[in-house]
């Protein structure tokens, strides 16, 4: 089994790493990492959230940052404010041993952007940010990307799937000149491959880790068979069986996320709705409670579970089934994350049987039906 100082990684990263108990590199790191350490080159690399893509990108990053030079570097674009803060904190963690201070800074909608331009204004090697809140730091004058050795597009599918399509072939615009791309995503659909056409180097190296497995294999699926009408008593059931399991259910739509949420909550359930139409402060504060374990379940629709990143979740339930085959991947890919197992639920009425069968064979899984005593 490697270790990262196999891989290329310094003493004082690997200190910093066995500290924050990551002593063994996941697949997609032990892959990435080596490439990414040795060559100045545009890199691929497709796999589930929850594999560690983080430290992948995240140390070769650190290594080639120039500490003497106080301009921006690298620049990494999120689709969420939530998994932009995780990736700051995690490379802030990475640096702990690190003697000259390299200095990375996240960028967001939902906070005062004068603050915002207040961080970047000081030194400020990488940056972190959401699409939209960074075109208006450029629209304003506020970000130099002139000198951006690297731009990393983390979850590039989520990102499209979310709507920021104009501001990524903005900002991929924008960013022109010598960088390198490294793309980061779970799916690999046309919109992606019409973006690496356009703006990769025809000789990226591409990555795939599990290139059969498009979801989690630490993920058991199963389906129950009910009606539109016994689905809410069928819940219940299944969650009284999990009293000290947390986990997400999903929605298809805003209004079923609100009323699922307001039957749950009358039953007596620790639940909490995550929906498009929520404040900033809102949905910090649910996702709080849902880190910290004093909420147990998260009912969401699938735009707003984005960048949803809790370990320790035991399963996922579809309400209904998602419309697009990847939303799939993503909804059960918030469970058995880091290593762990778990379980992907879909209540489904009988039309939806063959629904169930097409996602088998599009995702390479295998769905058992059961009921609710297992």
């Amino acid at each position: 089994m490697s270790t990262f100082f196999d891989l290329g990684i310094r003493k004082d990263f690997v200190k910093s790493l066995k500290e924050l108990g990551i002593k063994h590199p996941t697949e997609i790191q032990e892959a990435t990492i080596p490439v990414l350490l040795a060559s100045n080159t545009d890199f691929i690399g497709l796999a589930q959230t929850g594999t560690g893509k983080t430290a992948a990108y995240g140390l070769p990053i650190l290594h080639h940052i120039d500490v003497t030079s106080p301009v921006v570097q690298t620049l990494i674009l999120s689709p969420t404010r939530e998994l932009a803060q995780q990736i700051k904190k995690q490379l802030f963690k990475f640096t702990k041993y690190v003697d000259d201070k390299i200095f990375v800074e996240a960028v967001y909608g939902g906070e005062k952007i004068e603050k915002q331009i207040k961080s970047i204004q000081r030194t400020t090697h990488i940056i972190v940010a959401t699409p939209g809140r960074l075109i208006d730091l450029i629209e304003r004058g506020e970000v130099n990307l002139k000198n951006i050795t690297t731009l990393v597009l983390d979850e590039a599918d989520e990102m499209l799937s979310m709507g920021f399509k104009q501001d990524l072939n903005r900002i991929l615009r924008y960013t022109g000149g010598s960088r390198k791309t490294w793309l980061f995503s779970a799916t690999f659909p046309d919109e992606i491959q019409r973006i690496v056409k356009t703006y990769m180097s025809p000789n990226a190296i591409r990555i795939e880790v599990n290139k059969n497995a498009l979801v989690n294999a630490n993920i058991e699926h199963r389906y129950i068979k009910t009606t539109i009408k016994e689905k809410v008593g069928l819940l219940t059931r299944i969650l009284d069986k999990r009293q000290d399991e947390r986990g997400i259910i999903f929605c298809r739509t805003k209004a079923g996320t609100q009323n699922l949420t307001s039957v749950l909550k009358e039953e007596g359930f620790s639940v909490a709705a995550l929906e498009g139409d929520m404040q900033q402060r809102d949905r910090d504060k649910v996702m709080r409670a849902f880190k910290k374990g004093t909420l147990q379940i998260l009912i969401s629709t699938d735009v707003s579970a984005r960048g949803i990143d809790v370990n320790n979740l035991a399963f996922v339930i579809h309400h209904q089934l998602p419309e697009k085959l990847e939303y799939y991947t993503h909804r059960s890919g918030r469970t058995a994350r880091a290593g762990k197992t778990g379980v992907s639920i879909a209540l489904i009425i009988p039309s939806e049987l063959q629904r169930i069968h097409e996602i088998q064979k599009a995702l390479g899984i295998e769905f058992k039906e059961t009921n609710i005593v297992q």
